[in-house]
């Protein structure tokens, strides 16, 4: 791993989880089903254009670390089907399912995939820049199902194992892009935080100590890259979050995960009390979750501030940058305009720069 001096001595960086929401010809430009034919799509000349846009947008709100929207995935989980063949459409809402399952066993067909993105993405700003990966773990609950999936893996649990030298491909190819930042996104992890969600599992603590196992393997011996981990409680647009509590059931094992930086949400009430911070491995840093990104409410800048000021009571600024609590489209569905998140990452770039002409 590799912290990158050029963005942590930024005080108060600005910057972004991950995905931007998709206008409408964005969502034409892809197929309705990730795999192939969808990463051809996602690496024409319209997407390449498109994606120079997302980024812009970024810069012209004045963030220093930016990502690529994720324009070209169909959902921050449903990459995994671009690089690998193995997965169905599936819709069903009893079980409630998030669009795929795995149903036959994975074959990489399109490796590299991630770093290509990467790559793209470097090369059009001078920002840093972010790319993000779904954690095993997450992939394991998100798209195994029994009765679809245990003909190829028979349980969840071989599924993730089998993830992990796949994923981990992907980041042995990215060390060489140049990025700043890569992400492993972790919700699942998170959501046990909610007594009713830890409820759902005969061992809930196995369950976070074999989702901090997986990242682990995933990102030993990884070099020339910064890697972060993002938790939240999900992101369902305006309808809110998928769990509460805070971080505390937690705590112990995301300490165990040997990343650079954790990316929280601390925006929502859900999210508990700033006082946690203090219970972070004091060597780590924290991209603090300051901006709402499901409700339409622009926030203040001086709203911002307070949030970031509220997390200085417990830890020193120097580690602290700032973000909004979560991606603003995890997956195709639009519930905003890409005026939204334009408008509420201008006022945290503006925030930032209060912070530092405050403190720094």
């Amino acid at each position: 791993m590799a912290i990158s001096s050029s963005y942590v001595n930024i005080p108060f960086a600005a910057g972004v989880v991950g995905s931007l929401p998709r206008p409408a010809h964005i969502k034409n430009i892809l197929p309705n089903v990730p795999g192939a034919e969808s990463v051809k799509a996602a690496g024409s000349l319209a997407m390449d254009t498109a994606v120079r846009y997302a980024i812009n947008m970024q810069e012209m709100a004045g963030l220093d670390l930016v990502s690529d929207g994720e324009w070209r995935r169909h959902a921050y989980t449903h990459v995994i089907a671009d690089i690998v063949d193995g997965f169905t459409a599936d819709n069903r809402e009893s079980p409630h399912r998030w669009g795929i399952s795995i149903t036959s066993p994975m074959e990489v067909k399109r490796s590299g995939l991630i770093a290509k993105e990467a790559q793209f993405l470097v090369a059009s700003t001078i920002k840093a820049t972010k790319v993000c990966i779904p954690s095993p773990y997450l992939l394991g609950v998100r798209l195994w199902e029994k009765s679809l999936s245990s003909a190829a893996y028979p349980t969840r649990d071989e599924f993730i194992e089998a993830l992990v030298p796949i994923l981990r491909n992907e980041l042995i190819a990215l060390q060489s892009t140049g990025v700043t930042i890569v992400q492993i996104d972790e919700p699942h992890l998170c959501v046990l935080v909610d007594e009713k969600y830890r409820d759902l599992f005969d061992d809930p603590i196995y369950e976070m100590e074999f989702a901090v196992d997986k990242i682990n393997q995933l990102i030993d011996g990884i070099e020339n890259v910064m890697f972060s981990l993002h938790l939240c409680r999900r992101n369902w647009g305006r309808e809110g979050w998928g769990a509460e509590g805070g971080y505390g059931p937690i705590m112990d094992a995301i300490n165990k995960i040997n990343v650079d930086q954790y990316v929280m949400e601390f925006s929502i009430p859900a999210a508990g009390d700033y006082s946690i911070l203090k219970n972070l491995r004091e060597d780590s840093l924290i991209g603090l979750g300051a901006v709402d990104c499901r409700f339409e409410k622009i926030e203040s800048p001086t709203t911002i501030v307070s949030r970031v000021e509220e997390a200085m009571k417990y830890v020193d600024s120097n580690r602290i940058s700032i973000n909004p609590d979560c991606g603003f489209s995890p997956g195709m569905q639009t519930y905003m305009s890409i005026d939204e998140p334009y408008l509420k990452l201008k006022n945290e770039s503006l925030a930032a720069e209060i912070l530092r002409n405050k403190y720094s």
